[in-house]
């Protein structure tokens, strides 16, 4: 997200103070305006972290743009050129950590119309309502303040003042597994904090805050714990380090599905199908050669899908029952699109070979990724976790199969933002059947928020800035 983001007027509509009509809303300009102009040594830089299709992504061979903004030449993956293009590599006997494309981050979304669950962005995506937030705060954006000179030689939409950038955007990859993307990360904060270091012309080493919203709280949750290291390719465990929190002070999750969403299960199986013409439909075929989607799913041992006729959970992680019921790569009548994303493989028979494979090797990962994530396990003093989330929108959040037909349907919704249930965004390990008064989760929250909206909305609701700024600007540490 660049330069096309008009956050001066976002702010004016975020700072606003009361509103005529609805609830009123603080007056944050009055509250912050002090505190905002406070640029001293006690100001960490902040990284903005989005979730899966907030980043674009392009092709480094040839250009094209593979996802973003749906202009003409770009990528459509309802055609053989441009699925191929979406789609990871799939080839037997090969680790998932092997299976490269040329396709690269290009930068943080600026602006998409698309609304099917976790493949959703809208025109006021929640990446514009965190930057208004943090621009209100005179945080200063790297990326708009530089894409805003270059377009109209002036100092952009919002008056930084001269300040040195102490916001950052982190584009990533958001096709692959969620550990790859750790050392991705580190690079960014890395450097964001040797660019505050540097502006305060002294020697102390410098944190920083990260937001992060819907799969990129799981990217910065294995982060954390984890640092650099991706998942071992045994199926074995990281050692646990904590080696990313020696770098964040502040890590605030917003909206993240910390233990799934049978959202994500129900794109892997069905796809996504659009009707609008600017919006492209992914096969299960395509969606399925990406591991950070099915590292989305819920736990097997939480029972949130389910067989319609007994109630029996379905293993998740059991690419047999994928077979069986006929999901996803697993499904014979996927071929016609296999064929557009393995064209150097001739036979249906061949093909599904590959497919089979890579749901096994992605399947177990997705299981590994689940147990690493899942450790209970406090960080070190000085690192903050904190949750901000819906719940009050009524969200999917149990799915029944027909074990004949491999159908599935929505058996239960419960509170949520529509997308992530508010059990998932706590973690809440309730769910596996102990259930008891007081929470039980393997994260320790520092602090946790709840926003009456949706995915997407909860980032510009007043509460949110709101509280977002008293924890960036004015909290003690």
């Amino acid at each position: 997200m660049r330069a096309t983001i008009l956050i001066s007027t976002l702010v004016a509509g975020l700072l606003g103070g009361c509103s005529a009509q609805g609830p009123a809303s603080a007056p944050l300009s009055e509250i912050y305006s002090r505190t905002a102009r406070e640029i001293g040594a006690d100001r960490n830089p902040v990284v903005v972290i989005p979730g899966i299709l907030g980043s674009n992504l392009r092709d480094s061979a040839s250009g094209t743009l593979v996802w973003g903004a749906y202009v003409y030449g770009a990528a459509d993956p309802d055609t053989p050129d441009g699925a191929r293009l979406a789609a990871l590599p799939m080839r037997t006997g090969e680790p998932l950590a092997q299976l490269r494309d040329e396709v690269e981050p290009d930068g943080v979304l600026e602006s998409l119309e698309a609304n099917v669950a976790f493949l959703r962005v809208t025109a006021t995506e929640p990446y514009r309502g965190i930057i208004a937030a943090l621009a209100a705060g005179r945080y200063v954006d790297r990326d708009i303040a530089q894409s805003s000179r270059r377009r109209s030689g002036s100092g952009g939409p919002v008056d930084y003042a001269g300040l040195h950038y102490t916001c950052f955007q982190f584009d990533y990859d958001w096709r692959r597994d969620v550990s790859e993307n750790a050392g991705r990360l580190h690079e960014l904060i890395t450097a964001a904090a040797e660019t505050a270091r540097l502006a305060r012309g002294d020697d102390r080493p410098v944190k920083v805050d990260v937001v992060a919203h819907s799969m990129g709280g799981l990217v910065l949750r294995y982060y954390l714990m984890y640092g650099t290291q991706t998942l071992p390719e045994d199926g074995s465990l990281p050692e646990l380090t904590w080696a990313g929190a020696e770098h964040v002070e502040q890590a605030i999750l917003v909206g993240t599905p910390s233990a799934g969403s049978v959202l994500a299960v129900k794109q892997l199986v069905e796809g996504v199908q659009h009707a609008a013409i600017i919006t492209p439909t992914f096969q299960p075929a395509v969606l399925g050669t990406m591991p950070a989607i099915f590292q989305l799913m819920p736990r097997t041992r939480h029972g949130r899908v389910v067989d319609a006729s007994t109630g029996r959970a379905i293993d998740l992680y059991d690419a047999a029952e994928w077979e069986r019921l006929r999901w996803g790569l697993a499904d014979p009548e996927q071929d016609e699109y296999l064929a557009w994303v393995l064209p150097e493989v001739r036979s249906a028979q061949e093909r599904r070979k590959v497919a089979l494979d890579h749901l096994r090797k992605t399947l177990a990962r997705t299981r590994q990724f689940h147990q690493a994530i899942d450790i209970p396990a406090a960080p070190p003093p000085g690192t903050r976790i904190s949750l901000v989330l819906g719940d009050a929108e009524p969200t999917p959040s149990v799915l029944a199969v027909d074990a004949r037909s491999g159908r599935i349907s929505v058996r239960e919704s419960g509170p949520g933002d529509g997308t992530v249930t508010r059990a998932s965004a706590l973690m809440d390990e309730r769910l596996s059947g102990d259930w008891q008064p007081r929470l039980r989760t393997p994260v320790a929250w520092s602090d946790v928020r709840f926003i009456a909206r949706d995915h997407v909305a909860l980032t510009s609701d007043p509460a949110f800035v709101d509280g977002l700024l008293y924890m960036l600007l004015e909290q003690p540490r």
